[in-house]
């Protein structure tokens, strides 16, 4: 049963629309933010079921070492089965601990959770947290697997190619509990970029430590398509160190 479920998982995967990434500048080329996603091997592809087996989900997650991930508290809600996907294979969640804070659909509501999986991802790199709160003005990286697009067009549905794209920006506002960024801010970065759907969950990187977690658009035409002057906000994550430290001791002693 569980072999079937992943074939449907892998196909929900190829045909799903919501699985490449961010909007990107019109003035640079793709291949300069699909080059920089790959030296986030840390961020990968999370997809799976929610409750009932009737809807799938897919997202990003960000490894913070070999048996766990972050990720954002909207994917995973009311999931049912979890998988992380690396080099070709998924790797099945055992465990999922969304914040108590978490409401679904309100910004601001804790958007964030924490998974264990049932064997260890491998990985050359596994981010610290970043515990500092002077995100502020700071120069971020930011990585995911959401809808292509630039910040002429929006995101588009098109062009499927499984890749990953990340890229740079800057810290402009902090918000309660979100970090935000903008694609019309000044100075700009060499890669300015903008999450779109999909990259939910993915990793805000400040000096090579995770920051933050890709949570929501806002646009002021409330069109959240990632054009220009769209915002992004992105979970605190040194809000939540704490958090993540007992969570994950809380799911070491459940399986013991």
């Amino acid at each position: 049963m569980k072999n079937i479920v992943l074939k449907t998982l892998i196909l929900i995967l190829y045909f799903y629309s919501s699985l490449y990434a961010g909007t990107i500048d019109p003035n640079v080329s793709d291949n300069k933010y699909v080059e920089y996603g790959a030296k986030h091997g840390c961020v990968l592809k999370i997809i799976g079921f929610n409750i009932g087996g009737n809807t799938s989900y897919t997202g990003s997650c960000v490894m913070i070492d070999e048996y766990h991930f972050l990720t954002a508290a909207h994917v995973v809600y009311e999931s049912m089965m979890c998988f992380v996907l690396n080099e070709g294979v998924a790797y099945e969640t055992e465990q999922l601990l969304i914040h108590k804070n978490f409401i679904p659909d309100k910004l601001n509501s804790a958007d964030i959770a924490i998974g264990r999986l049932i064997k260890p991802i491998k990985l050359e790199f596994y981010p610290e947290l970043y515990h500092d709160k002077e995100e502020l003005g700071k120069v971020s990286s930011q990585a995911g697997y959401g809808f292509p697009g630039n910040f002429n067009s929006g995101f588009t549905k098109k062009d499927f190619d499984f890749r990953k794209r990340a890229g740079t920006n800057i810290i402009a506002k902090i918000d309660h509990n979100l970090l935000i960024s903008m694609n019309n801010d000044t100075p700009k970065t060499a890669l300015e970029f903008l999450i779109t759907p999909g990259d939910s969950g993915g990793g805000l990187f400040i000096e090579q430590k995770l920051a933050g977690i890709h949570s929501c658009v806002y646009a002021i035409d409330g069109k959240t398509d990632s054009n220009y002057g769209d915002t992004s906000g992105h979970t605190r994550v040194s809000d939540y160190i704490e958090w993540i430290y007992d969570a994950k001791k809380q799911m070491l002693a459940f399986k013991k």
